[in-house]
């Protein structure tokens, strides 16, 4: 297992929409999971989509009842993940590893259902409410190109980035 790196905004990987996984025999799909899943725990973070490591993939982690201090690990895998239904609107504190040290207050739903495939490929359902759903649709828009600061209006979106480019520059400066 290795970690990997992050990339951060804005790098145009992180624009795209990634590509739809077909080859559910390449063994290097199992340790890619791995090296993700560390990543995503060693951040920390609840979610990890493979266009964020720079790998154009639909292909996401997410592990929203791990806690450092208890070890416990409840991690799941979405290959090619689409979101089916979502309902009950809400507002969320929402964060990302490729925006880091920021947080802003989305729009989301409390409830999805997603259908994805599992590493072996077959098609499965799930439905989730809560943060696990919040997880969900934050890593299906990454693997379609978009950021969570992109359901913000325009002033806060423009506010986000200028903090985040600061953020940058003053860590930059004392590293």
């Amino acid at each position: 297992m290795a970690l990997l790196e992050i990339v951060h905004f804005p790098a145009p990987v992180l624009r795209k929409k990634t590509k739809l996984i077909i080859d559910f025999s390449d063994p290097k799909l199992a340790p890619l999971i791995s090296d993700m899943a560390e990543t995503m725990y060693d951040a920390p973070g609840v979610g990890l989509a493979a266009n964020q490591i720079g790998l154009s993939l639909r292909l996401a982690v997410i592990d929203v009842d791990w806690k450092e201090e208890e070890g416990q690990k409840n991690l799941r895998v979405f290959i090619n993940p689409i979101l089916l239904e979502k309902s009950e609107d809400i507002s969320f504190e929402e964060g990302c590893l490729s925006l880091p040290s920021l947080t802003a207050q989305t729009k989301r739903f409390n409830k999805v259902t997603v259908q994805y495939q599992d590493l072996k490929g077959t098609k499965k359902t799930l439905s989730a409410e809560g943060l696990l759903a919040v997880a969900l649709q934050h890593e299906t828009d990454h693997l379609d190109g978009k950021l969570y600061i992109d359901r913000l209006s325009s002033l806060k979106k423009e506010l986000l980035i200028k903090k985040f480019k600061k953020l940058k520059e003053e860590r930059k400066s004392s590293g």
